[in-house]
């Protein structure tokens, strides 16, 4: 079920987390002094309490350099989006509610991509 806050997930605990998370599903990764990051963890914080139809998860990246590295992280944020635990693509959206919105809507009528 769907979380109305955004859950913290680090390389140990991210693949069986993402696994087991049923329906759409974003991953963003962030940095401490990143001013984007930040502005992006409030933007979704507002579109969780508007849609409870996605889980959202933060991933530190100075903590979880294996995932950076994995997932070919090179710029923050970076946002994933799954859907029923499967990876879906990368999400390129502008920090705003209704755009990230019509960004999954648009990327989930799209066959998915192959995992990075």
């Amino acid at each position: 079920m769907p979380s109305t806050a955004i859950r913290q997930i680090d390389e140990f605990n991210y693949h069986h987390t993402i696994s087991d998370t049923a329906g759409v599903s974003l991953v963003f990764y962030t940095g401490p002094h990143c001013g984007a990051c930040h502005h992006l963890r409030n933007v979704l914080n507002e579109y969780l309490k508007r849609d409870n139809h996605l889980t959202v998860f933060e991933v530190d990246a100075v903590n979880s350099s294996a995932l950076v590295n994995e997932f070919n992280v090179f710029h923050l944020p970076s946002m994933f989006l799954y859907n029923d635990g499967r990876y879906h693509c990368e999400l390129h959206a502008e920090a705003l509610p209704d755009k990230i919105e019509q960004a999954i809507k648009l990327a989930l009528l799209q066959p998915a991509e192959e995992e990075p």
